[in-house]
């Protein structure tokens, strides 16, 4: 079969663009969470603030992909740290409309009994909330890594490297070979990340 003999024998290659792309998913990931979870108790906090983030948010998300890339390239140039910002932006939204939902969802009464035992609001926050709402993080989490993984496959356009390099040099040469060579692992890693934070999720249920 030509696409193993390709594997087999690119090995190397396709192993580090594997290793580019989850790193790029990952950096946005994390720079997603530092910046989605403060506003998503901004927006549990402040009603009329949640609209206006939660609207931001939405805008950026129905924002096409290349669109976007594209925008984020005449400011930042070409290269890793432009796709990089792209990818923080579109996993902004699970993450900040989870986390608000989750703290919105956290039962009164246990805030009471916070208040209660003389807690400050931050101690609410870190040792009530948070952890109460941490199942609804980890499902806003796995939607935003599987957007992520599928929006850097579109890196190569504006100079990132990552599996799409392989898609797009397969569409390119009119190889499928090359093709199947970065979409079947771009998927197997979008179904890993997915069936991971899945796992993750139902420990912090339980």
């Amino acid at each position: 079969m030509k696409l193993v003999e390709y594997v087999v024998n690119n090995w190397a290659m396709l192993l580090g663009l594997a290793w580019t792309h989850v790193v790029m998913v990952v950096i946005g990931l994390a720079l997603a969470l530092i910046a989605g979870i403060p506003l998503g108790v901004i927006c549990a906090r402040n009603e009329k603030w949640a609209r206006w983030i939660l609207a931001a948010g939405n805008t950026l998300q129905v924002f096409p992909s290349l669109a976007m890339l594209v925008l984020l390239m005449l400011v930042f140039g070409l290269g890793f740290y432009t796709v990089t910002i792209g990818l923080f932006l579109y996993s902004l939204l699970p993450i900040i409309r989870n986390t608000y939902v989750g703290l919105k969802e956290v039962d009164k009464s246990i805030m009471e009994a916070g208040r209660g035992i003389g807690m400050s609001d931050v101690q609410l926050l870190v040792r009530i909330q948070l952890p109460l709402a941490l199942p609804y993080l980890m499902a806003g989490l796995r939607v935003a890594a599987v957007i992520a993984i599928g929006v850097a496959t579109i890196a190569p356009l504006i100079g990132g490297e990552g599996l799409g390099r392989e898609i797009y040099a397969g569409i390119n040469l009119r190889n499928n070979t090359r093709i199947l060579a970065g979409t079947i692992p771009a998927a197997l890693l979008a179904i890993l990340a997915d069936w991971f934070l899945g796992k993750l999720q139902k420990k912090t249920v339980r």
